[in-house]
C-alpha cells in the first residue's frame, strides 16, 4: 500500500512538473507572439471582459474632491478666466494657431479643479467593484501644450490608479518643438501612467486613433480628444455597462470649457444623437423613460465623435475603424452603425462627464486631399445604408462622382459579422429620426426678404456675420437680395434661418430689448423657435412669445413684448406659403 502510494506521488510530481513546464512554454509563446504582433504594427490579442463579482461600492475619491474643492487661483473650480495687461503679450499669436485662448490656458494649472455639475443623484450612484482595465487614447496634431498635458493630469488625478492602465498620446507627426522629446521627459518626469508614440508622418484623426489602439494592452479603450478635461468620478459609469456586456460602447456627457475664457459648463443634460441627410450631426430629445432614471445610461442612435469607451475585444472584432477613410469625416457614423448592426449596444453616461474645448475657428491648414470629408461619407453610406444612401446623394448629388476607394473588406465584415441592414437601424434604434430630420423634408413656411413696415427701406441683414454675432437692419437691396444677406427662410423646423446657410437667429437672452445673434441651426424650438402671423405681420419668438422689433434710427433688431399698436413690430415677409402656416401645427410631427 506504501509502495503504491509512493508510486502515485512521484507520477503525480512529475505529471505536475510537466503541466508547469507546458504552461510556462504556452506563456512564452504567448508573450512572443503578442511581441511580433505589436512590431509588426497589429492590434494586441484582445482580452475578454468578465464579472468576478456583482458587489457594488462608492469608486468616489473623497481625499482627491476635498482637495480640489480648496484650491484657488486662475481658472480653478472651472470659473471664468481673464489675462492681465502683463500676460497678454502673446495673446493674438497662440490664438492664431491654437483657435483658443491658449496664452490663457498658460496661466492656468495643469491639475486645476472643476465643478462637479453632475445630477445630484450620480453623488449617491455605486457601480460593480470589478472593473475592466482601461487604456486612454488621446491623438493630437500640434495641439497646444498645457491643453495636452492638462487632458492627462486629468485623466490620471481623476481615475483608480488600479483601473487606469495607461494614456497614450499619439502624436500625429506634429511640428511643434514641445511634442517630441520634451513631451516624453515630461512624462517621464511627472506623469508615469503616461507615454506618447510619435507617427513619422501626418496620417490623420481616424489613423492615429487605430495606431493607439494597436499599443493599448488594456481591457478597455477609452478614446479622448486632446483639449479635454475629466470631471469627478468619470469612470466607473463608463465601464460598468461594458463589465455587464462587451459589446456596449458607453459615451461620456460632453461638457464645454469655453475657448476664450476656460469657464467649464454644461452644454445640456443630454440628448440622443442624431445626423440629418446631409451628415451633420444632430441630437434628438430624451424618451421619456430616459427622463423618469436622469441617472442611467441611455440608448443613443449616434456618437458625438471622439470621447467613448470600448472594450478592445469588440472594438477589433468590429474591425476598428475603416482603415480607408482619411483624416477625419464620418468615422462617428461608420462606428456608430456597425455597433447597432453587428450586435452592439451604444449608450450615453450622463454620470460621467468630459469637458471639451470646442475651438472658435479650426486652425489646421488643408491637407491638400481634395473632399477627403465627401469621400468618407461615400465609404460610410455605401457600405452601411443600404437604400438609404439616396437620401444623402440628393443632398449632395455630387457624392455620387466620387470614387469611395476598394470596399471589398468593409462589405466583407459586413457579411461576416452578419450584420442588419441599415432598414433595421431607422426603425428600431432611430425611430424618431425622420420626424425630426425626414429624409424628404417639406417645404419652407416663407422665404425672401423681411423688411419692416415703420421703415420701408429697411431690411433684416445677415451682413456677412458669423455664429455668435449680432445681426440688425440695412437698406433693402433689390434685385439681387435673393442670394445675399437679406434672404431668409422660415423653415419647417420652425426656425429662420440665412437662405443656403446653417445659421439661424437665435435668442438666448431673456431680458427685455434682447439682441438677435447667429447661431448654428440645432432644430429645437428653444432659442431658435420663430413663427410668423400672417394677419398682424408680426414675427413671434420662443414659446412665451416675444415679437421681433427695430429702432430704424440706431438700425438694431431685438425682441420684445408683443404690442398691437407698434408698427416696428410689423415686417413683410416676402414669399409666404399660406398653406403651410395654416397648418403649422402638424408640420414637424406628421414627416
Amino acid at each position: 500500500m506504501k509502495r503504491n502510494l509512493k508510486t502515485v506521488f512521484k507520477f503525480l510530481l512529475l505529471s505536475g512538473t510537466t503541466v508547469v513546464f507546458t504552461v510556462l512554454l504556452f506563456r512564452i509563446f504567448k508573450i512572443r507572439s503578442t511581441f511580433e504582433s505589436h512590431e509588426r504594427g497589429l492590434p494586441l490579442e484582445p482580452s475578454e471582459v468578465r464579472i468576478i463579482s456583482n458587489e457594488k461600492i462608492d469608486w468616489h475619491d473623497y481625499d482627491a474632491i476635498k482637495r480640489d474643492s480648496l484650491r484657488r487661483g486662475t481658472g480653478e473650480q472651472g470659473k471664468p478666466a481673464f489675462l492681465t495687461a502683463a500676460e497678454s503679450d502673446n495673446y493674438e499669436k497662440l490664438y492664431k494657431v491654437n483657435g483658443f485662448n491658449a496664452a490663457l490656458s498658460d496661466q492656468i494649472a495643469i491639475d486645476r479643479a472643476v465643478p462637479d455639475i453632475r445630477h445630484p443623484g450620480c453623488k449617491s450612484k455605486k457601480y460593480l467593484k470589478d472593473l475592466p482595465t482601461v487604456s486612454v487614447v488621446v491623438p493630437f496634431h500640434n495641439e497646444h501644450w498645457t491643453t495636452l498635458l492638462r487632458t492627462a493630469a486629468s485623466v490620471v488625478n481623476r481615475s483608480p490608479p488600479h483601473l487606469l492602465k495607461e494614456v497614450i498620446l499619439v502624436d500625429d507627426c506634429s511640428t511643434k518643438e514641445f511634442s517630441k522629446k520634451p513631451l516624453d521627459d515630461y512624462l517621464a518626469a511627472n506623469l508615469t501612467k503616461v507615454r506618447a508614440i510619435h507617427l513619422p508622418e501626418r496620417s490623420g484623426l481616424i489613423r492615429a486613433r487605430l495606431a493607439g489602439a494597436r499599443v493599448a494592452t488594456a481591457d478597455v479603450l477609452i478614446f479622448l480628444d486632446s483639449h479635454t478635461e475629466a470631471n469627478v468620478n468619470w469612470l466607473p459609469p463608463l465601464l460598468e455597462p461594458i463589465a455587464q456586456d462587451y459589446k456596449t460602447c458607453v459615451c461620456p456627457f460632453i461638457d464645454v470649457i469655453q475657448y476664450e475664457t476656460f469657464e467649464y459648463r454644461a452644454q445640456d443634460e443630454g440628448a440622443r444623437g442624431a445626423f440629418d441627410w446631409e451628415f451633420f450631426y444632430k441630437r434628438l430629445p430624451l424618451l421619456p423613460e430616459d427622463l423618469e432614471h436622469p441617472t442611467e445610461p441611455f440608448k443613443s442612435p449616434v456618437m458625438a465623435g471622439g470621447l467613448f469607451a470600448i472594450s478592445r475585444k469588440f472594438f477589433w472584432e468590429l474591425g476598428g475603424y475603416d482603415e480607408g477613410l482619411d483624416i477625419w469625416g464620418g468615422e462617428q457614423y461608420e462606428l456608430s452603425f456597425k455597433i447597432w448592426q453587428c450586435g452592439g449596444l451604444m449608450v450615453d453616461a450622463p454620470c460621467s462627464r468630459v469637458g471639451h474645448i470646442y475651438r472658435k475657428y479650426a486652425p489646421f491648414p488643408n491637407p491638400g486631399k481634395g473632399d477627403f470629408v465627401g469621400r468618407n461619407y461615400r465609404r460610410v453610406a455605401e457600405v452601411w445604408m443600404d437604400e438609404y444612401a439616396e437620401y444623402l446623394y440628393k443632398r449632395r448629388p455630387h457624392y455620387r462622382d466620387i470614387d469611395p476607394g476598394d470596399l471589398t473588406k468593409q462589405k466583407a465584415l459586413r457579411e461576416k459579422l452578419h450584420c442588419k441592414p441599415f432598414k433595421w437601424f431607422m426603425e428600431k434604434v432611430a425611430f424618431d429620426l425622420p420626424l425630426k430630420y425626414p429624409p424628404i423634408e417639406p417645404g419652407d413656411f416663407g422665404v425672401g426678404e423681411i423688411r419692416n413696415l415703420a421703415a420701408p427701406e429697411l431690411c433684416v441683414d445677415s451682413g456677412h456675420k458669423d455664429r455668435d454675432q449680432v445681426i440688425g437692419l440695412a437698406e433693402c437691396v433689390k434685385g439681387t437680395n435673393k442670394n445675399g444677406e437679406q434672404n431668409f427662410a422660415l423653415t419647417w423646423h420652425k426656425d429662420l434661418r440665412v437662405k443656403g446657410k446653417t445659421l439661424c437667429l437665435d435668442v438666448s437672452d431673456p431680458n427685455d430689448k434682447a439682441d438677435i445673434v447667429l447661431y448654428p441651426c440645432h432644430g429645437s424650438q428653444g432659442n431658435q423657435y420663430w413663427r410668423y402671423d400672417v394677419e398682424k405681420q408680426w414675427f413671434l419668438h420662443g414659446g412665451n412669445p416675444r415679437c421681433l422689433d427695430c429702432d430704424p434710427g440706431q438700425r438694431r433688431l431685438y425682441v420684445t413684448k408683443c404690442d398691437d399698436q407698434s408698427k416696428t413690430q410689423k415686417w413683410r415677409f416676402e414669399n409666404v406659403n399660406l398653406t403651410m402656416i395654416a397648418d403649422w401645427e402638424n408640420v414637424g410631427v406628421r414627416f
